[in-house]
């Protein structure tokens, strides 16, 4: 199984971009789906958006489509999630999640609802109104 790391969070204007990234390792060599969720506090951890193995299906809950653009780059073992036009209600703790897959086609409502097996630590992003 794949191991994954976040990092690049920090404190951003509202308005203003970042971009988080997830590391991979330990499992690099099969085929796995990725994805972003995230939990502000007092609240259920979020779907936020996924992509599949090859990169070419790109998935994302509403309240950050056309703001946030997921991408990974296999050469690197690396997964990005870039955020544009970020807003408060953003702010959360941002994780990575990685799961054994070959299949390159889902839902929003089956990545959301998946057991992904492997699950970062965490980044912090802050977004100040």
């Amino acid at each position: 199984q794949v191991q994954v790391v976040e990092s690049g969070g920090g404190l951003v204007q509202a308005g203003g971009s970042l971009r988080v990234s997830c590391a991979a390792s330990g499992g690099t060599s099969e085929r796995y789906v990725m994805a972003w969720f995230r939990q502000a506090p007092g609240k259920e951890r979020e779907f936020v958006a996924a992509i599949s193995w090859s990169g070419s299906s790109t998935y994302y809950a509403d309240s950050v489509k056309g703001r946030f653009a997921i991408s990974k780059d296999n050469a690197k073992n690396m997964m990005y999630l870039q955020m544009n036009s970020l807003k408060p209600e953003d702010t959360a703790v941002y994780y990575c999640a990685a799961d054994r897959s070959p299949t390159e086609y889902f839902t929003v409502i089956a990545l959301a609802r998946r057991k992904f097996a492997s699950w970062g630590q965490g980044t912090q992003v802050t977004v100040s109104s």
